[in-house]
């Protein structure tokens, strides 16, 4: 094998180890760039419900009266559980980070 399909193949390698760890992408703690990372696609930017899926799936917005309602409780569940077409967390979040989107959730308060 000569030597710069060897460093090619070396590449690809490396490359392919480094995306094999999705877990990785939960490292964000933060409550807004958790949200950034895996919520806003669905529920929008700020949680306003703007995004094409929460218009497909009538989401609420976040900072709605029906949602800040729910009890942090009610909130982590929704967020562990999965509701409706929203997946299910657990075993992806940590109960910590669970916990941050829930206390990032409160900040969208209207």
């Amino acid at each position: 094998m000569n030597r710069s399909l060897a460093s090619k193949l070396v590449v690809v390698v490396l490359v392919s180890a480094i995306l094999s760890f999705p877990v990785m992408s939960f490292a964000a703690d933060n409550g807004a760039e958790l949200f950034a990372a895996k919520c806003q696609a669905c529920h929008g930017k700020a949680g306003d419900a703007e995004s094409p899926m929460a218009k497909k799936f009538a989401v609420h917005p976040l900072g709605s009266p029906e949602v800040q309602k729910n009890s942090d409780a009610d909130l982590s569940k929704v967020i562990a559980d999965g509701k409706g077409k929203m997946p299910a967390f657990t075993g992806k979040l940590t109960d910590d980070q669970v916990k941050s989107q829930v206390a990032y959730i409160r900040t969208l308060k209207k």
